[in-house]
């Protein structure tokens, strides 16, 4: 049985992701498992994990070449990834 991991999908605009954090779900682009491994190592997607520092911590699943970020401090961290490069948030 899949997984679907993925749940938000987007290309980081000013204040997008902001606005998609608060969005209806069902207004939020998503992507296959199948897509995203289509675009790892890409130099232009960032992937970043947005699990809970516990689910984070006991998942012996991680994406090869994520990085994990607390979606509760987003003003913390959002200006570390360009407004150009296509942004890959998941959770499981």
């Amino acid at each position: 049985m899949k997984q679907v991991m993925l749940v938000f999908t987007m290309i980081l605009l000013s204040g997008f992701m902001q606005t998609a954090f608060c969005a209806d779900p069902a207004d939020v682009p998503r992507m296959t498992i199948e897509q995203l491994k289509a675009k790892l190592g890409d130099p232009n997607v960032a992937i970043i994990d947005v699990r809970s520092v516990h689910d984070w911590d006991e998942s012996g699943y991680m994406i090869k070449g994520a990085v994990r970020e607390d979606s509760r401090q987003l003003d913390s961290w959002i200006k570390k990834y360009p407004q150009d490069k296509t942004i890959v948030l998941y959770c499981k």
